[in-house]
């Protein structure tokens, strides 16, 4: 291992012996999804691990097992990979189950990469009677009892991986931008991830629901660093199972919250679906960059005004969002997929752009003279002043007055309109803070507001 490479720690073993719950203490967060239900973990899931100031890249993979289809074997294939490209790879077993077949093919799996090699067994609380001893068979020398559940062992296992591992630092880009690509299941996210990342990272099939977990990697276009996050297909409430599923969708909200920008997926050959609008609601209400991404255009049966009819039709059923540009793409077939970083690179762009205080509030002030707005209940909001807020994450205004506790939603939306008209803002959400600014009273007279 190299000083100049962030070593990589991979943790393999067979399904639903608590490497996610590893995953998660080492982390110190609910990153990976934890259910006592086998193989729920599909892709292998990164994460930052730091122990003893040495970062290092942690991996969670699918339970190891027999291949049955192509589907199974990619994903047994992704594990091969992992352990192949750790630096150190941790074999888990659990303390309460004799050896089974196939904890052997995975610590023999393991130990042909000639790489460092640590056996945990887990679930150690469920048995007095466990030894490291008794799992020297499996030809692991570095053996450690833990219990995830109980935080047995876990600190004196990391602390052994972290003696092995150089002094490195994993040093987050705060020029780096998070994309995050949402839709319905099975409209082709994995398949554009992987048409992003141009490489095999997210599982690609012919099934509803496949991505389960945030499934991250990081590309570089032009100058930037851009964070793909491939997220697990968001249902309506009603088609959402408990358990793993429901973990699944609260996960794909939370990649919104973290993501700059949102890549909405939309079938081409179901462009009109409610559930599409909820999510670019989800979006909007966030305030985070937004494209909509026409999907599988291979797929439609078109002829030369095809785009120009359908597309009309996807606009008006997302009028409530006339900032985010429209793409049509085919993964498929790579049409249009290196635009999406152009677009991406547009709007990163658009949201760090800052006004001038005193354009601001010329245009503030031409808006109301030409159109004031109304009172309610004898009261009339007075807009004084706009200024824009530093160091926000989206474009942010703070917009001061009196009475604005009265200023009725037609004409926010009004002031919006106007100001991207004016201001452009493209492709995000913008935050506009209504902040009512009392006037400090002189004894004897009335307040204005």
């Amino acid at each position: 291992m190299t000083k100049t490479k962030v070593p990589i720690v991979a943790i393999v073993g067979r399904a639903n012996v608590g490497k996610s719950s590893l995953f998660n203490a080492a982390l110190g967060e609910r990153e990976a999804i934890v259910a006592d239900e086998a193989g729920t973990t599909r892709d292998s899931i990164y994460g930052k691990a730091s122990v003893y100031d040495k970062d290092f890249w942690l991996v969670d993979t699918a339970g190891l097992k027999t291949a049955e289809d192509d589907f199974e074997f990619t994903i047994q294939e992704q594990i091969v990979q992992a352990a192949s490209a750790a630096d150190i790879i941790i074999v888990m077993i659990e303390a309460h189950i004799t050896i089974t077949e196939e904890d052997r093919r995975v610590a023999t799996m393991a130990l042909k990469t000639r790489k460092p090699v640590i056996l945990a067994v887990n679930k150690a609380d469920k048995t007095k009677d466990a030894a490291p001893e008794d799992y020297l068979k499996l030809g692991i020398k570095d053996i450690f009892l833990t219990s995830t559940t109980q935080g047995m062992g876990i600190e004196e296992l990391l602390e052994h991986v972290a003696n092995q591992l150089p002094k490195a630092s994993i040093n987050e880009d705060s020029n780096r931008i998070h994309l995050a690509i949402l839709g319905r299941p099975n409209v082709g996210k994995s398949q554009l991830f992987n048409a992003l990342a141009k490489k095999q990272q997210a599982i690609v099939a012919d099934k509803a629901g496949t991505t389960r977990d945030i499934n991250r990697t990081t590309v570089k276009y032009m100058t930037r660093e851009i964070v793909l996050m491939d997220t697990a297909g968001i249902r309506r409430s009603g088609k959402i199972e408990r358990g793993v599923e429901k973990f699944s969708v609260i996960r794909s909200l939370s990649a919104i919250e973290q993501a700059d920008i949102c890549l909405l997926l939309i079938d081409a050959n179901e462009s009109s679906v409610q559930l599409d609008q909820k999510i670019a609601g989800m979006v909007k209400e966030t305030h985070k960059g937004l494209i909509l991404i026409l999907s599988k255009w291979d797929s439609v049966d078109k002829d030369a005004f095809t785009h120009d009819k359908l597309t009309p039709q996807v606009k008006a059923d997302f009028d409530f969002v006339p900032w985010a540009p429209m793409i049509v793409t085919s993964s498929v077939t790579g049409h249009n997929v290196s635009k999406i970083f152009d677009l991406v690179m547009e709007i990163a762009q658009t949201r760090q752009e800052r006004v001038k205080t005193t354009e601001l509030n010329t245009w503030m002030h031409k808006t109301t003279d030409r159109h004031p707005p109304a009172g309610l209940k004898n009261r009339q909001p007075k807009l004084r002043y706009i200024v824009q807020e530093e160091g926000m994450p989206m474009p942010s205004f703070k917009i001061f007055g009196s009475q604005l506790k009265f200023l009725h939603w037609s004409y926010r939306r009004h002031l919006e309109r106007t100001f991207r008209e004016t201001f452009g803002y493209e492709g995000t959400g913008i935050k506009f803070w209504y902040i009512d600014q009392h006037k400090p009273r002189v004894h004897g007279t009335k307040r204005e507001d």
